[in-house]
């Protein structure tokens, strides 16, 4: 998991670097699948429950899902980027949400909130907490900074199949949910809204987006508990220490 992880996090990093303004989101999907494919990986979305894409694409006020195509991305836009790989049999799992130009303060502070939520759901992924407490970490911090977190969608546990038990919320009680012991694998990934937490799903059945218009941001990382802590696999080395460790600029 961890070598699927090293490919989707350049694989993000690469996406990242080619978000300006003019390209398309299509663009970025045939790069991603280029990449994944020349280091003998497959883009676990394609195909999946019939999702046309190796990547989803959810610009602005898009929470998650949206379907690469024609959308040209504009100076001061945000763009979520949401990757998954399938190598030798296991999945790994990350998003980034990134400016496109210099995006506004509003819109900042919210990739920023994002971020650091997702860092301190990590933190809390250790043996003998609970998923509450992990799900706890999310909420409280975003909540605390004016934003809402989605209530609809969830992470999820991760192995040889993308979408694994348990589904893990962005809200919870601390100390509630199960006990977290070594070896298990999530996908922790904070979707956080602007404006209201609702959203809506578009007539293509699978772009997600604010029900009010506003902004949303999407961080996630595939994270191993592990008797010495996370270690989060997607963080852009397999070989680094456990935890955070990570030289990738995007986290």
């Amino acid at each position: 998991m961890a070598r699927a992880g090293e490919v989707v996090s350049g694989c993000l990093e690469l996406l990242a670097e080619h978000c300006r303004p003019g390209i398309t989101t299509a663009g970025l999907d045939a790069m991603a699948e280029e990449y994944i494919r020349k280091r003998r990986g497959i883009p676990t979305f394609k195909g999946y429950r019939g999702f046309p894409a190796s990547i989803c694409a959810s610009p602005n006020q898009v929470v998650v899902h949206g379907i690469p195509g024609a959308y040209a991305l504009k100076d001061g836009d945000i763009m979520s980027l949401d990757v998954g790989v399938t190598l030798a049999g296991w999945v790994a799992d990350a998003a980034v949400t990134v400016p496109v130009g210099e995006p506004g303060r509003p819109a900042a502070r919210l990739m920023d909130v994002t971020r650091t939520a997702l860092m301190r759901a990590v933190a809390r992924c250790v043996p003998g907490n609970h998923l509450g407490d992990v799900s706890f970490a999310v909420q409280e911090y975003v909540e605390n900074n004016g934003f809402s977190v989605v209530r609809t969608l969830v992470g999820h546990g991760i192995g040889r199949d993308m979408h694994e038990d348990p589904q893990i919320p962005n809200y919870g009680i601390p100390g509630d949910g199960p006990e977290l012991k070594e070896g298990m694998v999530f996908a922790i990934e904070p979707m956080v809204n602007a404006g209201t937490h609702k959203v809506v799903v578009a007539e293509d059945k699978w772009a997600i987006s604010t029900a009010d218009g506003t902004l949303s941001a999407h961080f996630e990382h595939t994270v191993a508990i592990t008797e010495n802590g996370p270690r989060v696999l997607t963080a852009g080395t397999a070989k680094g220490d456990p935890g955070f460790g990570s030289a990738n600029p995007l986290w």
